[in-house]
């Protein structure tokens, strides 16, 4: 998609007699079918007459032009591309990434500055990270630029009302690397930048260029494919087991038969906590990029994704997307879609920044089944923690039946994470109501450490202890404390208070300036420093530690004179989930099945109430 595209000189008329920001705003609202906002109008209006200008200084009228092109399964949009033939009539195309900045300040980031955008001082990318990224987004991703005598793409960025200072922030040394990669140039640079056009494009012939890319196809390069598979399996954790292999050959099978296949297939893998799905998961991404398929991981949960997506690096991060990136997808656009933690599927894709005239009600599961040949879908139905999570086993069979989907069921049993037992898992079901098993007592004699700690103070203490050990650990809770955004130096509140013991939640998604050494929400599980915040569900969910230490609050409690769990929603700051009516106590059941199945060798428990720690007790051997 994209709002403009045409020949550089056409485009410099437009802009010359004031039309640009009309044809783009028409355009957007064909393809929208909502108006853009008074703002982005006018970044329109002053940014793309600033292009104009260098275009008409460079003299460069023979080339094509893309405004506002929408990246390939993504919902980011570069601002324009310029392409053409160079001296030696070599194919070139420039993206060219516009800011109205008039001046930044310092981030203790290693990609981001400081400037204000949206109503306030926020971290941003610094310009060449951004556009640098998108490059390497096409040239992984899009044929035109890797494949049968492939267009040669650079980046750079334009800051029209910026002016040039060697010492500004914007030029410092941490970003060497980045302004090599992709110049930047401020508005008293417009020869600079003309040259840096000029040399790439000055022999025009630019529509034969635009057109190829216009008509090339999104589609993996097999360079990316084994770049995200080569760090995969570089991690020795990831080794497949009994059932495990028997679910990766499955999928396996079904991707090579979908080459000729006109029926979608559909495979659901059951499990529940250390059952190995991710494991799984992990492993035939990996393999199916190795073996030249387009596979996509992708899953309801910023935290997990972004986690992934560092780990992988920025360059892989293309491949690993949410349940709602496919509502413009291509049908087949994907091979092999891997859907993990599926039971955060929703009923739509839409959210509440969705604006109204773009709400669809196109199912999620049938934007993602719809955009690929394979879908497999991970999930544990009891781990579903926000009333409009809809995922279930149920669900995605009865969608499979009422579509003529091929349907393939597996459960994994064997589990692991807890030291190999999956006595532990049971237990927890068993003692929180959420299911019926064997294992009614626990058997401190058990390998998994489980122990009731006396103070918040000493259940912390005890998860630093096993960090000093060289283990993985975090101290989670259940939503019973307010979660307030960081004070004006980006540190954060100390919202979760009992007693004398005073820490803060990991920081909120949307917090806009962190102080050094916090981690942004998404990385609180990865990151070293993240314990020191307190996690909550939706920042744990999809993790696994060593050890795990639960703060568990009286949203959730047990009568002992009835002998019943009770949820009190008064004691629930988790807004959406205390609107839920009905359902509050399942889900606060399965939060804190969530929270308490974490860990991998052992998991300390710090009861708020004690007559529900008294009930723990009192299941224990």
């Amino acid at each position: 998609m994209r709002l403009y595209s045409g020949n550089s000189k056409q485009f410099v008329q437009d802009s010359i007699l004031n039309q640009i920001a009309e044809k783009l705003k028409n355009a957007f609202f064909v393809y929208y079918r909502y108006n853009p906002s008074p703002n982005e109008i006018n970044s329109w209006k002053n940014s793309l007459r600033a292009t104009a200008q260098v275009l008409q200084f460079a003299n460069l009228m023979d080339n094509g032009i893309l405004l506002e092109y929408q990246l390939p399964l993504s919902s980011k949009r570069l601002d324009c591309i310029i392409c053409g033939k160079d001296q030696n009539k070599n194919e070139n195309a420039v993206i060219i990434e516009l800011k109205q900045w008039d001046k930044c300040s310092a981030s203790e980031c290693i990609n981001e500055v400081m400037t204000y955008v949206g109503g306030g001082l926020r971290e941003v990318l610094h310009p060449s990270a951004q556009v640098g990224r998108y490059k390497t987004y096409l040239q992984d991703c899009h044929t035109a630029f890797y494949e049968n005598n492939p267009i040669n793409l650079f980046s750079c960025s334009y800051l029209h009302n910026y002016n040039y200072y060697k010492s500004d922030v914007i030029f410092d040394d941490k970003f060497k690397d980045l302004l090599n990669g992709s110049p930047l140039f401020t508005g008293d640079q417009v020869e600079e930048l003309s040259d840096f056009l000029i040399n790439k494009l000055d022999e025009g012939e630019g529509q034969d260029v635009l057109k190829r890319i216009e008509e090339s196809k999104y589609r993996p390069s097999k360079k990316l494919m084994q770049h995200v598979s080569g760090v995969i399996k570089g991690k020795s954790e990831y080794i497949l087991l009994d059932e495990q292999l028997i679910v990766y050959d499955k999928v396996f099978a079904s991707a090579r038969k979908s080459f000729h296949d006109k029926q979608k297939s559909i495979i659901v893998v059951k499990g529940g906590p250390g059952t190995g799905k991710s494991v799984i998961a992990i492993n035939l991404m990996a393999d199916l990029l190795k073996e030249n398929y387009n596979a996509h991981y992708s899953t309801g949960s910023k935290a997990f994704t972004e986690t992934l997506r560092t780990i992988i690096g920025l360059r892989g991060s293309a491949q690993f997307k949410y349940f709602n990136s496919y509502a413009g997808a291509e049908y087949n656009a994907v091979d092999v879609l891997i859907c993990d933690e599926a039971h955060r599927i929703r009923k739509t894709s839409n959210n509440m920044y969705t604006p109204a005239a773009k709400r669809s009600d196109l199912a999620q599961i049938d934007e993602i089944v719809k955009a690929a040949k394979v879908s497999v879908f991970f999930i544990d139905d009891d781990q579903v923690v926000r009333p409009d999570e809809i995922g279930s086993v149920a669900y995605i069979k009865d969608y499979a039946e009422k579509n003529s989907c091929k349907l393939v069921e597996f459960e994994l049993e064997a589990q692991f994470r807890c030291n190999g037992s999956d006595g532990f898992v049971n237990w927890i079901n068993n003692t929180l109501g959420v299911k019926r098993t064997a294992n009614v007592i626990w058997d401190n004699k058990e390998a998994f450490d489980f122990q009731i700690l006396q103070s918040p103070e000493e259940l912390e203490q005890a998860i630093r202890n096993k960090l000093v050990d060289g283990n993985t650990a975090r101290v989670t809770a259940g939503f019973c404390w307010p979660w307030s955004l960081p004070n004006s130096d980006g540190t954060l509140i100390n919202d979760v208070i009992i007693g004398s013991y005073k820490r803060p939640w990991n920081a909120k998604p949307d917090a806009k300036k962190l102080a050094v050494n916090i981690p942004k929400a998404p990385l609180w599980a990865y990151d070293p420093n993240g314990i020191n915040q307190i996690g909550c569900v939706y920042t744990a969910q999809g993790f696994e530690f060593d050890y795990v230490g639960v703060i568990f609050g009286k949203d959730l409690t047990y009568n002992l004179d009835n002998g019943q769990w009770q949820a009190d929603n008064k004691q629930s700051f988790d807004t959406t989930v205390k609107r839920s009516k009905g359902k509050f106590i399942d889900l606060v059941k399965n939060t804190y099945r969530v929270l308490l199945s974490r860990g991998m060798k052992g998991c300390y428990v710090y009861f708020e109430d004690k007559n529900t720690e008294r009930f723990f007790r009192s299941r224990m051997e």
